[in-house]
């Protein structure tokens, strides 16, 4: 059986290590991500240190930047059009690859209809890691925003999912869903430690999972 194609999106600058990237590089390796090649990375910031990762793995990268594309790309003047062709270009950029998976693993642009309407009519899922339960927390800083719910008594667990992608943030259909108790007396900072620990279980499980739903996803199966 030819390997599935696996094209890895992610953002991330010098102090963000690539952790989740790494992950999926070390399981695949390793075969717990089985029948598998990561076919590139595509970073949207140029010191993200996941795509020094994927140098080191001999993964094949690409830089893809919005504010970059927009400077060589003067005649878009509205933002709204300018993000669109930025993404349906990314979609473009992603199916030279031909993958059968595209997996955002701390990819932090929001992406449009004009990126996933592509890679739909082309039978490509993409899935998304949330440092969150599905629903609560959507879009950035979701460990610091249930942190503060857990100090106010809101809440007494967060967790962390791996979802299909949407237009809508965050608000895909989950795949993979882990929850985390909040320790009273932790900080905000102990708490994001162990978000990361779990984040590297739980992507490894969706891209599996995600892998093992191909060709169709239209009901995956759903862990917990």
């Amino acid at each position: 059986m030819e390997p599935k194609r696996i094209s890895v999106l992610i953002s991330g600058n010098v102090s963000s290590l690539g952790t989740n990237l790494q992950a999926i590089i070390d399981a695949v390796k390793d075969g717990e991500i089985k029948d598998a090649n990561i076919v590139r990375v595509i970073s949207n910031r140029v010191k993200a240190f996941g795509l020094q990762r994927a140098k080191e793995a001999g993964i094949p990268t690409l830089y893809h930047n919005l504010k970059k594309f927009g400077e060589q790309s003067p005649q878009y003047q509205d933002d709204l059009q300018l993000r669109e062709t930025y993404d349906k270009a990314l979609a473009e950029l992603v199916l030279q690859d031909q993958p059968h998976l595209v997996v955002c693993a701390g990819w932090m642009h929001i992406v449009s209809p004009a990126f996933l309407n592509p890679l739909e009519r082309a039978g490509i899922p993409a899935i998304n890691l949330h440092p969150a339960l599905p629903g609560a927390f959507n879009g950035i800083n979701a460990i610091e925003r249930a942190y503060q719910a857990f100090l106010e008594g809101s809440i007494a667990k967060t967790g962390v999912m791996i979802h299909y992608v949407i237009s809508e943030v965050d608000a895909g259909k989950p795949l993979v869903i882990k929850e985390l108790d909040i320790i009273k007396g932790e900080t905000c900072a102990q708490l994001e430690q162990r978000m990361h620990s779990l984040e590297w279980v739980v992507i490894v499980q969706g891209v599996q999972l995600a892998l093992s739903n191909l060709p169709s996803v239209k009901n995956p199966e759903i862990t917990n």
